[in-house]
């Protein structure tokens, strides 16, 4: 099984993406257990973390049956990095063809940030798994809808920023194909008693 096709599983599983920003490498095993044991199968830490790549080795190793990545990829050295400490999924704030077409290459799954429907449509044609709507604060569920009117039939679109369990329902009957979820996850200095709480919350939002 290629890693977009464990990609793709994980979305069927359960379409939601753990984004742990600020998350420190000793963290990582206890965080990663309480998310895993929700049922979470796609996990995110971005660069701008502590020494995320230690984080994204770590939970690879730990967690072999979820697809572990990294978020804020800017750079094409940045993919060769992630891959390099064994990541799956490559996450950005905006769109750069060089970084999704060496995420391509690479064998890893790319998801851009985009919020117009130029963007969108580029970052597909460039080869992008699946579009991060974000920020998602200054779009709405009936952004999504529109976007979805003229996206080719099945492209995964998953807003990311404010996404919370109080708020999913309204993207997800517009059409969102799941979540990222921040800082209603997860922030830093959570334990993990914290984020099981958090988790059980978003996850039921979720399945109800």
């Amino acid at each position: 099984m290629t890693s977009v096709d464990r990609f793709k599983a994980a979305m069927d599983e359960l379409p939601l993406v753990a984004i742990l920003r600020g998350l420190k490498p000793e963290e990582a095993p206890a965080i990663g257990d309480v998310l895993v044991e929700a049922g979470f199968r796609l996990i995110e830490v971005p660069l701008n973390s502590p020494r995320p790549l230690d984080s994204i080795a770590a939970l690879r190793k730990r967690f072999p049956n979820a697809v572990i990545g990294a978020g804020t990829v800017l750079t094409v050295a940045e993919v060769r990095e992630v891959a390099s400490a064994g990541g799956e999924l490559v996450v950005a704030p905006n769109f750069d063809r060089e970084v999704v077409e060496e995420t391509v290459r690479l064998g890893m799954t790319s998801l851009p940030g985009i919020l117009t429907p130029t963007e969108a449509f580029a970052a597909l044609k460039a080869g992008a798994h699946g579009l991060k709507l974000f920020p998602a604060e200054i779009a709405s569920p009936a952004v999504v809808k529109a976007l979805l009117a003229v996206l080719p039939k099945g492209a995964p679109l998953i807003p990311v920023g404010g996404i919370g369990a109080d708020n999913m329902a309204a993207w997800r009957s517009a059409g969102a194909a799941g979540f990222g979820l921040g800082s209603s996850l997860y922030k830093p200095g959570d334990d993990a008693a914290t984020v099981r709480a958090k988790a059980a919350s978003i996850v039921g939002a979720w399945r109800k």
